[in-house]
Order: C-alpha cells, then structure tokens, then sequence
C-alpha cells in the first residue's frame, strides 16, 4: 500500500538535509549558486528525485548547470549518506538530480508576454490615428417592406 502523505513528508525531509548538505556540509564551489527547489519520492520510498536551479553570479553572468550537474553527481554518495543518517528509515532511497526547467520557462514566458504587450501598444497606436477605408456606417438602412397581398403569397407557395 502506496501512503503518499508519508512519501511527501519523506521528500520534504529530503529536500531540507541535501540544501543543507550543499550549504554547509560539502565544499565544491561548483555548488555555491545551487538551490533545491523540490523532491519527489516515489509510493515504494525507494528513490527520490531531487530537482535544484543553478543562478549565476550575476545578473550577465550565465550558470554553470554542468559544473553543477557533475558536482551533484560526485556528492551523490555522501548527500544519500547524510539523508540515511537524518531520517532514520531503513532503506535510504537512491537520490537523482534533475536540473528544474520551472524558472527558464518562467523567465522565457515572461520574455514572451513583454513582447505581446509592446505589439498590442503598437497595433492601438495605430489603430489610434485610422479612419474607415469606405463609409463611416457601412450597413445599409433597413429597406422599406413592400406590401404583400395574399394572392401574391398564395401564388409563391
């Protein structure tokens, strides 16, 4: 029986021993700008997905997501290590990072939806300035209804 309230707990756990791990325990400095952003533990509790952002420096500065990738790799062993000691469970699930692709796509939508607001400006600045291209009421007026004898009617049918 799969108890998800107890596998979101556990992932939970997970998620505060490694940004700690990173924080204070291991000393790569690849691993200065890297942030834990979520974990996901599977129903059986055997392995655990850790999902984690690199920022850069600075602000023009692009991360180094492969420096990170391969520092995460080489601290595997020890971060599964200090989760098996904190949570005292019996088998310590096997821990795979995975880079977080939330923030790009946030950061990519945002670019997006900037573009959308300037073409929008730029399409009711012009429309601004327009006039109508023929008449000003291009409907025509409703048309006078001739009068219809019956035997006019009759003969339609």
């Amino acid at each position: 029986m799969v108890d998800q309230a107890r596998a979101r707990r556990l992932a939970k756990r997970i998620s505060q021993i490694v940004a700690g791990a990173l924080e204070h325990e291991v000393k790569d400095p690849r691993l200065a700008m890297v942030t834990i952003t979520d974990t996901r533990v599977t129903g059986d509790l055997r392995e655990a997905t850790v999902y984690y952002t690199v920022l850069g420096r600075t602000v023009d500065e692009a991360p180094d997501t492969a420096g990170a990738a391969a520092a995460l790799d080489s601290a595997k062993g020890v971060l599964r290590t200090m989760v098996g000691r904190q949570t005292g469970i019996r088998h310590t699930p096997s821990l795979a990072f995975v880079a977080d692709e939330v923030p790009d796509e946030a950061r990519r939508m945002e670019e997006l939806l900037a573009r959308t607001r300037e073409s929008d400006a730029e399409v009711a600045r012009l429309a601004a300035g327009a006039r109508h291209a023929g008449d000003s009421d291009p409907y025509r007026a409703p048309r006078e209804q001739e009068d219809l004898s019956d035997s006019a009617l009759a003969g339609e049918e």
